[in-house]
């Protein structure tokens, strides 16, 4: 009996020990913490019946991006703009009483960044991050929530930065890193209406096809661990891809998959070939399961996933039904509606949520900028029902009330734009977005055993009715329609698709034309850009951006030109003076 009781008491003198180097290490997931309550209405989200929500921060200075959780709760994001964050590109986050909102807010780690470094995972150890042109990692230390100062460069990138280069990663947990490789072009061609691309499609030898496939848009393949690595030291491991900024390992049947978003301005650029409804809807944002050697189609190609055909792109002779070698393509396991702007992706593995969405895909959609005159979409998270890597359903809504606005006429008036999702080690889902930096845990709390058709009846409705996921009607969603032709009809046709319809640009590709510096001052200078287009990084109000801007003095003539930069000069508060013929004659 003696020793018995000596017994015990070794046991439990082990097993506090045991906890208490727990707590120093910082694995206090095995605690298991019951989930917090959630805040008044879902904190604005709308969730299938039995999930819940709360806002773990309204705000981070600098916005979100990417994020990650580790195994004891602890939040890492990666912000949008270092500017707004004195050079931190970096935030990690810490809740301290379980309550599930963040109570210690840092800011970490100065690098080269720009407004679309994307990635935040944690693996092995690390956190692994990016900036446009690097893939960056730091040590974590056990316990605590900053990582170790030193930052190791894993891949290296060529500048100049473009607005496609957010260099997305995923781990395929045998030691390799996949990096998205986005190319700085919309369809390989210079950006004017009617415009031929450059080199032949389908082309073999990459000098003789499109040049940003020589070393973009694609997927490359490196070593996790070996540091300074420059593009020829990896494998090119997908092809034929625009803009990659969501990936994933799936470990259910080991393979990578990622969203790529599609080409755009089919209208603006092919007035007489796509309407404004078919500019608005096509072509297609694709899902891609990525086996080795994939080629995309870009720039030859786009998705129409109306038709479910690959189609010859109008730059390269395509016509709406020339499919040119778009058969013997890879086929997208999805195609969203257009300009949704997929940017992350999950596979989720844990067992909080119901069985269904185990080994499925949660798809964050950004929302887009360029559906005038129909409503902005996307904004929301979709989930796409999988088993063993194949689509078993269609797509479902997952999470939506994002937008403040309804319809969202302008990108930047939508309030909140989700961009980053990730799983917590009890199974909770957090979701970042970029205009604020607010991030959402989503929790389920409803009877596992019951969760089906019935939970999911009233998403199925807002598939169907709301403005920022179903397909507009063509006459009545045109937010145009009936209204008279004025002076800014130029502008609505040619700038508005970028900097949108209040010259407020998107918040990130495209610059402001409200209260900038560019518009209200030198009027020459004003007049060459659109005359002779803009393909150097330039920062105005403040903000770097890089997209380029085509010539467009081969298609306006000057009166049109004085016309669009008059009314731009003398709306959303500019106060500028005219800008006549004369002067544009003197300067074209």
């Amino acid at each position: 009996m003696l020793k018995i009781f000596i017994n015990r008491k070794k046991s439990l003198f082990c097993a506090a020990v045991f906890a208490v180097i727990l707590t120093i290490y910082g694995f206090t997931h095995y605690s298991k913490p019951a989930l917090p309550p959630a805040d008044p209405n879902n904190a604005g989200l709308f969730l299938p019946d039995g999930f819940e929500a709360l806002a773990v921060v309204d705000s981070i200075k600098g916005s979100a991006r990417h994020l990650s959780v580790n195994s004891n709760g602890d939040i890492y994001v990666k912000t949008r703009f270092h500017a707004r964050t004195e050079g931190y590109g970096n935030v990690a986050l810490r809740d301290t009483d379980n309550d599930g909102k963040a109570d210690i807010i840092t800011h970490f780690s100065k690098y080269e960044s720009g407004p679309f470094g994307t990635a935040m995972k944690i693996h092995n150890g690390y956190l692994y991050f990016s900036s446009n042109l690097m893939v960056f990692r730091q040590k974590l230390i056990p316990g605590q929530l900053l990582p170790e100062n030193k930052i190791d460069t894993i891949v290296i990138d060529n500048p100049p930065a473009h607005i496609h280069q957010g260099k997305s990663i995923a781990f395929d947990g045998k030691g390799y890193m996949f990096v998205g490789w986005g190319a700085g072009s919309d369809v390989c061609a210079d950006g004017t209406p009617g415009s031929k691309g450059e080199g032949k499609p389908d082309a073999v030898i990459p000098g003789e096809g499109c040049p940003h496939l020589i070393d973009h848009g694609g997927i490359w393949k490196f070593n996790e661990n070996k540091l300074n690595q420059v593009q020829s030291q990896g494998l090119r491991y997908a092809n034929g891809m625009r803009s990659v900024i969501g990936m994933d390992w799936d470990k259910s049947t080991n393979s990578l998959f990622a969203v790529v978003h599609g080409r755009d301005y089919l209208h603006m650029l092919w007035p007489k070939l796509f309407s404004p409804w078919e500019s608005a809807v096509l072509p297609a944002d694709e899902l891609f399961k990525v086996d080795q050697g994939i080629d995309g189609g870009w720039p030859y190609y786009y998705y129409d996933q109306i038709k479910g055909k690959k189609l010859l792109n109008p730059e390269y002779g395509g016509d709406k039904i020339k499919e040119g070698n778009g058969a013997k393509l890879a086929k997208p396991l999805v195609g969203f509606p257009g300009h949704f702007a997929p940017n992350d992706l999950l596979f989720y593995k844990g067992n909080q949520l119901p069985a269904r969405y185990k080994n499925g895909a949660f798809v964050v959609l950004h929302g887009s900028t360029i559906r005038q005159p129909y409503p902005q979409a996307g904004y929301f998270v979709a989930f796409i029902p999988m088993v063993k890597g194949v689509v078993t359903g269609p797509w479902e809504v997952f999470a939506d009330g994002f937008i403040q606005t309804d319809p969202v006429v302008t990108a930047n008036a939508a309030g909140y734009r989700p961009m980053g999702i990730a799983e917590g080690p009890d199974g909770s889902l957090y979701i970042s977005e970029t205009e604020k930096g607010k991030i959402w845990r989503v929790m389920f709390k409803g009877d596992k055993s019951k969760f089906g058709t019935a939970q999911l009846a009233k998403m199925a409705i807002r598939k169907k009715t709301a403005s920022n996921i179903k397909d507009p009607d063509p006459v009545k969603d045109n937010l145009e329609l009936g209204k008279p032709v004025v002076a800014s009809a130029v502008y609505t046709m040619y700038c508005g698709t970028c900097h949108q319809k209040d010259g407020k640009g998107d918040g990130a590709r495209f610059p402001p034309l409200e209260g900038s510096e560019w518009v209200n001052g030198d009027k020459s200078r004003l007049i060459k850009i659109v005359l002779n287009g803009l393909s150097r990084p330039i920062t105005v109000k403040g903000i770097p951006y890089s997209e380029t801007m085509p010539a467009h003095g081969s298609f306006l003539n000057n009166e049109q030109v004085a016309e669009v930069l008059t009314y731009i000069r003398k709306s959303w508060g500019n106060n500028s003076d005219a800008v006549t013929n004369a002067e544009v004659a003197a300067l074209r």
